[in-house]
């Protein structure tokens, strides 16, 4: 086990009516708000017009900045820097699902630094401060509303990067589970292949002596593909609803890595996918994490075969061919499960070509490697999206 620091600075209250609170939780960091959000969901539920009626309540100014799109664009995070500077604004409110929160984020960083935003995405910049942000969540999955991180996509080159810092995590979190059953079953099913591939990219571990970490990762993937599997089928099922909403902030809030090394490898690889075609992310994943698994499950085979046997309770005992074919019925597992949600496995099922794998390999691994152990070059890299056709 590696030596670890743990911190936990989001407060998360999750419940029925959880954003009556919003104005109460934002006056412990600011007075002047940027309210920001995507587009006609939090506009035709009243979501967004409730939000505002309790910020006025309480003599909190604010602004709107909607617009958001998947796939957070920088140049609404360059307006929203440029608004917040203009009208002295000092917090950021993201009402929405990763999109939202990463594009928040993104400002927050940026207000009080001199520079490019873009800086700190390509590592020429340290990110030392942020303006606080805060989260009414509307979409489960991506857990982006306790992690540290922010994805974005840059419109010049389409390049999709992710900066990650303490000061970057959300100041509070408020999760009221009925505002996610509008979500279609496909949505669902997104956010729950995220939440399953950010909890994948701690588990598959090099390191050993983590037992603890080991059976909380495999505790959580059991409890979301339960639960998980409801949601798609019962979109009003409020206790499935709000047992995937919590999986997601578990899955980032960042213990369940704890003296290990994460992969993240499937995930910068994805990220090249969704720049390039415009796809969701959890789809995406659906699609890479697989083809990953088999590309790399000779290199991590007891990794493997606990997987197998712990979340998807392959019995070794019954299957022929030793570890070789528990790992392969695991993997299998995995894959079935995406596909009774409804998600993608191929390029093909994602609706897109995949005709510029060679132009993805080398934006994700052509001046680095991805992953911990093992370690992916730029070949491997091709490798894999070749086997996601």
């Amino acid at each position: 086990m590696r030596t670890f620091e743990f911190t936990v600075p989001t407060r998360v209250l999750l419940g029925k009516e959880a954003e009556d609170q919003v104005a109460e939780y934002i006056s412990l960091y600011g007075s002047r708000v940027l309210v920001h959000f995507g587009g006609s969901h939090v506009l035709n539920s009243g979501l967004l017009a409730k939000i505002e009626r309790l910020l006025e309540a309480s003599g909190i100014y604010y602004e709107e900045l909607g617009g958001v799109k998947p796939n957070p664009r920088l140049s609404l995070v360059k307006e929203g820097i440029m608004k917040c500077r203009e009208h002295k604004l000092d917090f950021i409110l993201a009402i929405g699902g990763a999109s939202v929160i990463d594009s928040a984020k993104a400002i927050g960083i940026g207000v009080p630094y001199d520079g490019d935003v873009w800086d700190f995405y390509e590592g020429k910049a340290e990110i030392k401060e942020s303006l606080p942000v805060g989260v009414v969540l509307t979409v489960a999955g991506a857990g982006s509303e306790a992690a540290e991180g922010a994805v974005i996509t840059n419109e010049e080159g389409w390049m999709k990067r992710s900066v990650g810092s303490y000061f970057m995590r959300p100041k509070f979190a408020l999760l009221n589970p009925l505002l996610t059953c509008s979500l279609s079953a496909y949505q669902t099913a997104c956010g729950v292949s995220d939440t399953l591939s950010h909890i994948m990219e701690y588990y598959f571990t090099a390191e050993t002596h983590t037992e603890v970490s080991d059976r909380m990762c495999e505790g959580v993937m059991n409890a979301l593909i339960h639960n998980g599997r409801l949601a798609v089928r019962s979109p009003d099922n409020y206790d499935a609803r709000a047992e995937v909403m919590w999986a997601a902030v578990i899955a980032q809030m960042g213990f369940l890595n704890c003296g290990r090394n994460g992969q993240w490898a499937a995930h910068e690889i994805e990220h090249e996918i969704s720049a390039v075609y415009d796809v969701p992310h959890g789809a995406g994943m659906s699609v890479v994490f697989p083809a990953w698994m088999e590309h790399v499950k000779d290199e991590l085979p007891e990794r493997f075969s606990e997987f197998a046997k712990r979340v998807w309770n392959i019995n070794e005992g019954e299957s022929y061919g030793g570890r070789e074919a528990v790992i392969e019925q695991g993997i299998e597992a995995y894959r079935n499960y995406l596909r009774e949600l409804g998600l993608p496995l191929t390029f093909g099922d994602l609706g897109i070509s995949g005709n510029r794998i060679e132009e993805m390999a080398a934006k994700a691994a052509g001046t680095r490697t991805l992953g911990s152990s093992p370690k992916l070059d730029q070949d491997d890299v091709i490798q894999i999206l070749y086997a996601c056709q």
